[in-house]
């Protein structure tokens, strides 16, 4: 276990968690303090959810569990089915959850006999639900209160909530007429669906802002959350959605609460095959959605993450641990072909261990019902200061400063075990080369990613896996070539002085991931960087006086000290790095040098700008992203595009996914993105599809775009 130190310590980071109590409070209250015999009283269960918690509706959707409620009544009183009010859809929209945030109560109608003898009766019943935040906890209570039977029905002093409530409840379809068409095009097992509803016009007029379906629950189909809302030809408003099958044939009938402009009402439609005519309601959804829902192949998908991880060694993440690879390799060019093909092989462990990991917190994401995105870890504050810690003792030991001593053997850490040899060495690199991979997205990876994203958790572990074999690949093929290796350098003592030299790239990275720090620290961050010299000078410490000096007793207590108080003083104290808020994007939004005036994104801000005529060009970039930091360096900031941005009145957003807000995870998802770069171009047609870019942008790329969207 502890040759792997290094290598457990980056895997640890990539998964911080902490596990917390019940976030939700219950109470059982009625409607009235006293009832009549063979009068039926509201009884409800009012829960109660800390900032940030939520619980979840009668259908949770594809993750999360619905609140359960099992009665405990005595002899007389029987309880009907919960009223359940109108839902919210709740992170991450693409695998559709519905729930309650703050609060909620949930009514059930108590009805009491008539052979009931008049006083007191104790109510009671044992409320189970879920409860989700970052992490979702089972949770349940037992609630009970009494319930006076009487002469006469008195409302009690929760009448006014528990009425107010019931309000939120979907009331049966009046005042209007609804049905259901299927579109004849699918794609895999996902078909569009029209839900037509028949208003007077100026009452359809009314409702457009917020037409949507929740669905009932159905284990053999699923309907997604994307909704566009469409005016027909007779002037009446019609709702766009679409439906994975599961299994079974199509359905023929669709039930659940249609969501209007003046409320929300409980529906069951049959679904018919011929599709109305419809023309596209200017500004609405439809306008803001991506359009590219070909049938996309699992096996090209596949090839696709295997070249994406092939490009990932190319990405200048890597590029530092790259270096040290090829250094590991020369200085084992004399060994035997044996030993070399080991090495390679546990290289690739390393590497497809750490994916794995990644895409297990990825199917754990999803199933506890949040969004999950590509390079998600660099989103948690915790991990940065974690691998900026780890970075700074890879940058220490490769310049010598120190190695670590391990039962009795001095063996080589950190940088050295990137460069040079051994099993654990080896591993270590390849952990090392995936966490620092991540935050970059490749040439045909976007697409790939985007694809297993939407799939199941096996198929997102094979993707993971099949990125990793990528980036793992050359060093296979080197590892078990060895003929290649008589193409390399042959070793000497020029190899001390590069991997010291490799340690110059080391805490270039350093400063990279300080830099990502500061969004979330702001000016506080100066207090990491106080840390980190104090790692520092406790790594010189113990590499000078404990490895390499005499008074062993006194250096290790000085480094503990160093440690432990700059821990608890800087860290701790100072920068309470564990609690970390996300600064505003008010940085990302000033105009560029070259006069490029941001505005912050949003897809009501987008409908608007292209309302009034304007193209829309929408830079969905983040701190931790050099390719983003790259192509906005090299494409967009630039006095070219500069220029072709104001001469075609464009305007220019910027979607920061730094801290991964659910609203961009959701517009990615819409693209078939799973993370950043995304660059769109809306033309100033609102009935034109946006025009995506590539990953990797060039200054004319970007202004053919703008071309076109301006005409």
């Amino acid at each position: 276990m502890r040759p792997f130190l290094s290598a457990v310590l980056a895997l640890v980071c990539l998964a911080v968690s902490s596990a917390q109590a019940a976030h939700t409070q219950v109470q059982l209250i009625f409607s009235a303090d006293s009832v009549k015999r063979g009068d039926t009283v509201l009884a409800a269960v009012h829960l109660t959810m800390d900032s940030g918690w939520h619980t979840y509706w009668k259908n949770p959707g594809e993750a999360g569990q619905a609140t359960e409620i099992k009665w405990q009544l005595p002899p007389g009183v029987s309880a009907g089915e919960i009223e359940w009010p109108l839902p919210s859809k709740l992170p991450p929209a693409d695998i559709t959850t519905y729930g309650y945030e703050k609060e909620v109560v949930l009514i059930i109608p108590l009805t009491i006999s008539n052979g009931l003898p008049t006083g007191p009766l104790n109510i009671a019943a044992k409320v189970s639900w879920l409860e989700c935040n970052e992490s979702c906890i089972p949770a349940n209570a037992q609630v009970q209160a009494p319930l006076n039977i009487g002469s006469d029905t008195k409302p009690s002093a929760d009448d006014a909530l528990i009425e107010s409530w019931l309000a939120k409840v979907p009331k049966a379809m009046t005042g209007f007429t609804a049905q259901a068409f299927w579109q004849n095009t699918t794609t895999n097992d996902t078909r569009p669906l029209l839900l037509q509803a028949a208003w007077q016009p100026a009452r359809a007029a009314a409702g457009s802002g917020n037409m949507d379906f929740f669905p009932a629950a159905n284990d053999n189909f699923e309907v997604l959350p994307d909704a566009k809302v469409i005016l027909n030809n007779a002037n009446e408003l019609d709702l766009g959605k679409s439906v994975k099958k599961f299994s079974g044939d199509w359905p023929k009938e669709i039930d659940g609460v249609l969501i209007t402009g003046d409320g929300a009402y409980e529906v069951k439609l049959a679904v018919a095959e011929n599709t109305p005519s419809t023309v596209a309601l200017p500004g609405s959804a439809a306008t803001t959605r991506a359009t590219n829902n070909a049938p996309q192949s699992l096996w090209l998908m596949l090839l696709y993450a295997v070249i994406g991880g092939l490009i990932l060694n190319l990405m200048p993440c890597v590029l530092p641990v790259i270096a040290l690879k090829i250094l590991g390799f020369v200085n084992e060019a004399g060994s035997s072909p044996r030993k070399i093909r080991t090495l390679g092989s546990i290289y690739a462990a390393g590497v497809l261990v750490s994916f794995a990991v990644l895409a297990a917190i990825v199917i754990a994401v999803k199933a506890a019902g949040h969004k999950a995105g590509w390079g998600m870890q660099f989103g948690s504050p915790v991990f940065i200061v974690c691998l900026t810690t780890l970075v700074t003792l890879v940058a220490m030991n490769l310049f010598g400063v120190f190695e670590v001593v391990i039962g009795g053997r001095a063996y080589d850490s950190a940088g050295e075990l990137a460069s040079r040899s051994g099993a654990s060495g080896a591993f270590f690199n390849g952990v090392l080369a995936t966490t620092l991979a991540t935050p970059c997205t490749a040439p045909f990876l976007a697409p790939a990613l985007g694809f297993a994203f939407a799939q199941p958790a096996a198929i997102v572990l094979l993707f993971f896996l099949a990125i990793g074999f990528g980036l793992a690949l050359p060093y296979v093929l080197l590892s078990w070539n060895p003929a290649l290796l008589k193409l390399l350098p042959k070793p000497g003592a020029w190899m001390e002085k590069f991997k010291i030299a490799m340690g110059f790239p080391m805490l270039a990275t350093v400063v990279w991931l300080f830099n990502i720090a500061a969004s979330s620290y702001g000016k506080d961050v100066l207090w990491l960087g106080i840390f980190l010299v104090v790692v520092a000078f406790a790594a010189w410490v113990y590499g000078e006086f404990v490895q390499r000096g005499k008074n062993k007793a006194v250096a290790t207590v000085i480094t503990l000290v160093l440690l432990v108080g700059g821990y608890a003083f800087a860290l701790e104290k100072e920068l309470d790095w564990r609690h970390a808020m996300p600064m505003t994007d008010a940085g990302s939004l000033k105009e560029s040098a070259n006069g490029i005036n941001w505005q912050p994104w949003s897809p009501e801000a987008v409908a608007q700008a292209r309302a009034a005529g304007k193209p829309v060009l929408v830079d969905f970039t983040a701190d931790w992203c050099l390719t983003c930091q790259v192509n906005k360096k090299t494409s967009i900031e630039v006095d070219s595009v500069r220029k072709k941005i104001t001469d075609s009145n464009t305007v220019a957003m910027v979607g920061d996914y730094t801290h991964f807000p659910d609203s961009i995870t959701t517009e990615l998802n819409r693209f078939n993105r799973a993370g950043v770069p995304l660059v769109l171009v809306y033309p100033k047609n609102p009935a034109a599809d946006p025009i995506v870019l590539p990953e990797v942008l060039t200054p004319g790329i970007v202004m053919d775009a703008l071309e076109r969207a301006a005409q």
